[in-house]
């Protein structure tokens, strides 16, 4: 089986690539920007007419998507991974080659859920930001191509190369650097947040059984559990050897304040004392404002994740401790 993966060298793509090139099956050729790819092209440029060529030439069973932007303005966004998207369907209805396409799409579609609940493939998509906007377009043009497609929604990848700029990427680099310094404790902000961790090597798993499978339309990748951002950075102290405190700067609106600054926290026990007649104004003041999610998806999101078992015969391997000790041990050896 000849597959064409795009994005190859992106944090998703470097595992899926290790993954196909484990089958002896698949015979691998790597399309993307950077100069170690097989072929050089530019999705977001580049014309589907230039692709259509390409495909008819080294005519690929199974093409994998796993190129696109998390970060930057909306127009940005758009064009890695709306335009992209647009321009890979356009050439595979073009081509002769009749390839199936696995589009990876993101939780981020799915917008916020009700705590508690699991959200399934069924779900009205209500993207809170222009990311998770411009993945629904793209998820939404593979559905309407007509093609043979399938497009796994990954919730929250974790594990060996975690991104710096994600949030366990960043909790790992704050305990690495209190560390470092030898603090005895590490002020964090938005432990509130839970979220389904599902190792990046378990989305490789999930991308292989999908480029065999018949499976359509939309299925969920996740563990089907959501982890509380703060049991996480307990999982993760534990595992560093970190023996500080962890404080939690501020957290989500009808949140515990019991982690709160302690600013904060004094003011409300100061306007919350029988001598104190505070105004509204004051009381306004001295809330801590809702937490900011940069994923748009806010305090809660969980997997339904009976698709992919029925449909893949995929489940989770990793648990999050260990996704987390593979974390860790990178974010050690910079110490």
């Amino acid at each position: 089986m000849r597959v064409l993966l795009i994005g190859a060298n992106g944090y998703l793509g470097r595992y899926v690539a290790d993954r196909l090139l484990a089958d002896p099956a698949v015979q691998l050729t790597a399309l993307g920007r950077g100069d170690d790819a097989d072929v050089r092209f530019d999705l977001a440029t580049g014309s589907p007419g230039a692709l259509t060529r390409f495909l008819d030439a080294v005519h690929p069973g199974v093409v994998v998507n796993c190129a696109g932007a998390t970060r930057g303005g909306a127009r940005e966004l758009t064009r890695h991974n709306t335009v992209a998207v647009a321009t890979i369907c356009e050439s595979l209805r073009r081509s002769g080659c009749g390839a199936r396409l696995v589009q990876l799409g993101c939780a981020a579609e799915y917008g916020p859920s009700q705590p508690g609940s699991s959200t399934a493939e069924d779900a009205v998509p209500r993207p809170g930001g222009p990311y998770g906007v411009s993945k629904l377009a793209a998820t939404e043009l593979v559905l309407g191509s007509g093609l043979d497609a399938v497009v796994l929604r990954v919730f929250s990848p974790v594990g060996p190369g975690t991104p710096a700029g994600s949030p366990l990427g960043r909790l790992a680099e704050a305990m690495r650097r209190a560390m470092q310094a030898g603090d005895g404790e590490l002020k964090l902000s938005g432990l509130g947040v839970q979220r389904d961790f599902v190792d990046v090597r378990d989305v490789a798993r999930a991308v292989h059984a999908a480029s065999l499978s018949a499976a359509q339309g939309v299925v969920n990748i996740g563990t089907g559990r959501a982890v509380r951002l703060r049991d996480a950075a307990a999982v993760l102290a534990r595992v560093a050897g970190y023996g500080g405190a962890l404080h939690e700067l501020d957290v989500p609106q009808g949140g515990s304040q019991q982690h709160a600054h302690p600013g904060r926290s004094a003011g409300l026990a100061a306007i919350g004392s029988p001598r104190s007649e505070a105004t509204p104004e004051q009381l306004a003041a001295a809330m801590p404002p809702p937490y900011p999610y940069p994923d748009g998806c806010g305090g809660w999101q969980q997997a339904d994740v009976r698709t992919a078992r029925d449909r893949l015969g995929w489940r989770p391997r990793i648990n999050l401790e260990e996704s987390l000790a593979d974390i860790w041990m990178e974010a050690a050896c910079r110490i």
